[in-house]
């Protein structure tokens, strides 16, 4: 099955759907999240400044100052309030290709397998409208993030669910798909380094999901925004695996290597049909990033490469210490091999709730936010991610009232 062309401006059609209809389709995942935010609203309210979130993968440490001083020095010249259209992008696009050559040992043409994004979440999530006709059977990891599945929806795909467990250290049991299964499949979407559940993963996973989508015609999209954030071993990456020129697109992110999430500012690398289709969706949506935000984004990418390292180190040790903590409190966690999330079962004080239920008696009770894994998945409602967006004292004190409270219970 060759490659869709790109779909024409008549898609998606118009929402006839009322409001409670919309909220049935797009429900699930996203009402644990919106769940959440009222009940962190409502502990502000009650705790203020006393509320520790934990919640959210958005880090508490700052771009490198180079990033922000270039952005500022950009910022007041006019073409930076300008709209962006896709040429004036060509800039990053190449320090974007030499970094990935750097990077992996790999070459990607700037012009025809690079596009820059509004953040990965954007590209995962507009990607299969690009290359799905409605009804397109598409595969996910359970747990995942919710994007993943949002972009299947939004395109109306027939959604096919893969559940990972801890009993295999979270591998994705491709193997267990039966051969009817995978010559149904039109494109997989998963990610290693793996949110929630900070698992890093190996190459020949990756590997393994490539060589099944050349067997079967599988499209892959691999979201890979923690590439550099391994504790433990090396992050693997779709670019490295034999036929992503043919198939295969990978997502990389500014917001988790370089601190700067509130920028909104990423790039996908992949197959030139592929990252053509996803550009012309992007014009129907969207302009570009300022030229004043890429001008940050190509002095993390050209002179402050080592910067994730130096994040490497400042997680491995809240997340040996919160380890720890937790475990003083009565709730062993274990470390994860990495950064920025601990993620584990529900303790066995909070007896038969459901992680939305434990995470929203926590907050309201101790003013501590957590995420529960429900919303990544029905693989995850038994567990919980925390991140470890805060420095150590409110990591200790977060861990202490968890500790007091789940006496309580």
């Amino acid at each position: 099955m060759p490659i869709s062309e790109p779909r024409s401006p008549g898609w998606p059609p118009a929402v006839t759907q009322p409001p409670s209809a919309l909220a049935r389709r797009f429900g699930g995942r996203s009402d644990v999240f919106s769940a959440m935010d009222r009940a962190k609203a409502e502990a502000r309210r009650h705790h203020g400044r006393h509320l520790i979130d934990l919640s959210l993968g958005c880090t508490d440490q700052p771009p490198p100052p180079q990033v922000t001083a270039a952005m500022a020095r950009k910022l007041g010249q006019r073409p930076s309030a300008a709209y962006c259209l896709h040429a004036a992008t060509r800039p990053l696009r190449v320090s974007v290709a030499a970094w990935i050559r750097r990077r992996f040992g790999v070459a990607a043409d700037p012009d025809t397998q690079v596009l820059l994004l509004v953040g990965s979440q954007e590209g995962t999530a507009h990607f299969p409208l690009a290359v799905l006709e409605p009804g397109d059977h598409a595969l996910l990891l359970d747990p995942g993030y919710p994007s993943h599945l949002g972009g299947l929806q939004l395109a109306s795909a027939r959604i096919q669910r893969l559940p990972l467990g801890p009993e295999d250290g979270w591998r994705p049991p491709f193997a267990s798909l039966g051969h009817g299964e995978r010559e149904s499949l039109r494109l997989m979407v998963f990610g290693f380094p793996h949110n929630p559940t900070a698992t890093v993963g190996e190459q020949d996973w990756l590997d393994e999901a490539m060589a099944m989508a050349r067997r079967h015609d599988i499209l892959i999209a691999h979201d890979n925004p923690y590439v550099d954030l391994a504790l433990d071993g090396e992050a693997p990456c779709l670019l490295r695996s034999p036929g992503w020129r043919e198939r295969g697109i990978e997502f990389f992110s500014f917001s988790k290597s370089w601190c700067m999430g509130g920028f909104r500012i990423a790039f996908a690398v992949g197959a030139a049909p592929l990252i053509q289709a996803l550009k012309q969706v992007k014009g129907w949506i969207d302009f570009n990033q300022s030229l004043a935000i890429q001008a940050g984004a190509m002095v993390a990418l050209d002179e402050w490469e080592d910067w994730p390292a130096r994040l490497r180190s400042l997680y491995r040790r809240r997340r040996d210490h919160m380890a720890q903590a937790l475990e003083a409190a009565g709730w062993p966690m274990a470390p994860r091999p990495m950064a920025l999330y601990l993620w584990d079962r529900l303790p066995r004080a909070a007896g038969a709730m459901d992680s939305l239920s434990f995470c929203l008696r926590l907050v309201r009770d101790t003013g501590v936010a957590l995420t529960p894994g429900g919303g990544f998945g029905a693989a995850g409602q038994r567990h919980v991610r925390m991140a470890l967006v805060a420095e150590e004292p409110r990591l200790t004190e977060a861990a202490e009232r968890l500790g007091v409270w789940l006496k309580t219970l």
